[in-house]
């Protein structure tokens, strides 16, 4: 009797399994790995200058998610597909919100709404909503995202906010939408030779850029003829592939007079990504000083609160979009890489999910959810180590930021509310 005091009784024990079995574990530790570093890096950051206040407010935002997550994975998805054209209208007219007095202007950018003490960022919502109605959309009868209708639908969804958020300006989340609308056309079969002269514009357009600057054309024309050979490689109709070519071309000879009307901050920024060294003070500073960071933590670090560029805050406000900079000082490329192969493994997992969802609802919101998460990490990572332009996208669960942190661990308890879901039909169990 004493022994079987210590042991779990039958039900029990098939209790734990079904939890165990119904619960993506994978992805819920991941998750649980990357927000803890973003709060040990967020608390290094901001230490001994109010890290405990900026701490304690992600901590707090942190707790927030975590409920949220909690709500999604017990909704009905059902329940999230009747709701998804009402949260999309209501993530626009929060974008229209900030346009108006009720806006708030940081840094320039009228992205925030601010009420009382409290403000957040309706873009990074309006990533989860508008996902959440393009994915609405895809399960539709007869749905085929190489029709022309449909296809115009799909885009329309994604650039109307897009064109809310670039009146803010910001630029950066802007493009983000881009991104997870190249996700979801991939996904739901869209067609491969324009996707392909969509992946290679930005190479064209940076080889053009890379010419106006130095004037020196060369890199422009290797890369305009790698691109058309790799076109040409389609077998598609000949006419078809010489005029996509001629129009990208065209397009990469047009960065010349579009740099010319840039407002000068914006020149500076893009110059920066070439050659920041040529304005240390102003434009290339935050970009010298974080590729500093990141190579001076060799293989294993600095030490917890012993970087120097971190506790000397020669990288100000650290704690957002320069956030890798902390993990890799501190810990070294030990550090960095753990911070990469959690994100990797929440993508992983995410992918995971996408190909085995029994709907369509839940597998555009994995694929476009695994979409963000690629490239906020490339935008973010790539900035930090000069690579990028500096174009304020934060680095998912790690950047300080509220509604980001919210935003994304609430599509988590989506995830995981499909797999729950696909797991018992699976087995069965109701």
């Amino acid at each position: 009797m004493a022994l079987n005091s210590f042991l779990l009784d039958e039900d029990d024990v098939a209790l734990q399994r079904r939890v165990n079995d119904l619960l993506d574990w994978g992805l819920l530790l991941a998750v649980a790995g990357v927000v803890a570093m973003g709060l040990i890096s967020i608390y290094s950051a901001a230490y001994g200058m109010g890290s405990d206040t900026i701490f304690k407010r992600q901590l707090i935002f942190a707790g927030i998610g975590i409920a949220a997550a909690s709500t999604f994975f017990f909704v009905p998805e059902r329940w999230m597909r009747d709701l998804a054209y009402p949260m999309y209208g209501i993530g626009i007219l929060l974008l229209l919100a900030v346009l108006t007095p009720l806006g708030h202007v940081v840094n320039g950018q009228q992205c925030w709404i601010q009420i009382g003490s409290f403000s957040f960022q309706p873009s990074e919502l309006a990533k989860l909503t508008t996902l959440m109605a393009v994915a609405r959309y895809t399960g539709k009868k007869g749905f085929d995202i190489r029709s022309l209708r449909d296809l115009m639908w799909i885009g329309g969804m994604f650039l109307l906010p897009v064109g809310l958020i670039m009146l803010q300006p910001d630029t950066g989340s802007a493009t983000v939408f881009l991104a997870m609308m190249l996700g979801v056309y991939l996904w739901t079969g869209g067609d491969l030779f324009l996707l392909y002269f969509i992946a290679v514009a930005p190479f064209v357009a940076a080889s053009a850029l890379y010419g106006v600057l130095f004037d020196n054309m060369i890199w422009f024309a290797i890369v305009a003829a790698l691109v058309a050979l790799g076109a040409f490689l389609f077998r598609r109709n000949l006419i078809l592939t010489i005029v996509a070519c001629i129009v990208l071309v065209g397009a990469g000879l047009a960065v010349k007079p579009v740099f010319n009307e840039l407002e000068p901050y914006k020149q500076n920024r893009l110059i920066t990504l070439f050659e920041p060294e040529r304005n240390p003070r102003g434009t290339g500073y935050h970009v010298i000083q974080s590729i500093l960071a990141v190579g001076s933590g060799g293989v294993t670090g600095k030490g917890f609160l012993k970087g120097t560029q971190t506790q000397l805050r020669y990288i100000p406000e650290q704690w957002t979009d320069f956030i890798f900079c902390v993990p890799t000082e501190e810990f070294g490329f030990v550090g960095g890489a753990i911070v990469i192969a959690l994100l990797a493994s929440v993508v992983l997992r995410a992918l995971n999910i996408a190909s085995l969802a029994r709907s369509s609802f839940a597998s555009i919101i994995a694929i476009g959810f695994a979409s963000l998460l690629i490239y906020h990490t490339m935008v973010n990572i790539g900035m930090a180590i000069g690579l990028f332009p500096v174009m304020g996208i934060p680095l998912p669960f790690l950047s300080a930021g509220g509604t980001a942190l919210i935003a994304n661990v609430a599509v988590v308890g989506m995830l995981l509310n499909f797999y729950k879901t696909r797991r018992r039909r699976a087995s069965g169990v109701r």
